[in-house]
């Protein structure tokens, strides 16, 4: 039986938005379910590759795989974590305000992060969902 502690998960989830196309991938799958042809597609990247991907998210137990008939379509595994890649988004800028290209929580939208909770310095946590 593996046994995962607070620490494995956590490097699993880096391990997983290490890789610039998984980081799209990820925040793709925010706004709902896809296909792994639509995802190659949008991202220009090979089929076989997007594939390599998403069986690293699925590994990482970030995603899951549902069949429907011939095709699969992928979706996070959990709604929750939609909600901690926007918080996670809002930290970054936090740290570094012109990631995103420049565009931070005043405009609330990124064409690289989507949308994008606004960050409020002094509140609790520092971020208000947008």
């Amino acid at each position: 039986m593996l046994i995962s502690t607070p620490v494995d998960a956590l490097a699993r989830f880096g391990h997983a938005l290490s890789d610039p196309t998984r980081a799209q991938v990820m925040l793709t799958l925010r706004d709902g379910p896809a296909y792994p042809a639509d995802l190659a597609d949008r991202f220009g990247v090979t089929r076989q590759s997007i594939s390599n991907h998403l069986t690293c998210l699925r590994g990482c137990g970030l995603v899951v795989a549902v069949p429907e008939g011939r095709r699969t379509r992928y979706e996070l595994t959990d709604p929750r974590l939609a909600h901690a890649l926007a918080d996670l988004l809002a930290l970054v800028l936090v740290v570094d305000p012109q990631c995103c290209g420049g565009v931070g929580s005043e405009e609330g939208t990124s064409p690289d992060c989507g949308e994008l909770p606004t960050v409020v310095p002094g509140a609790a946590d520092g971020v208000v969902p947008a």
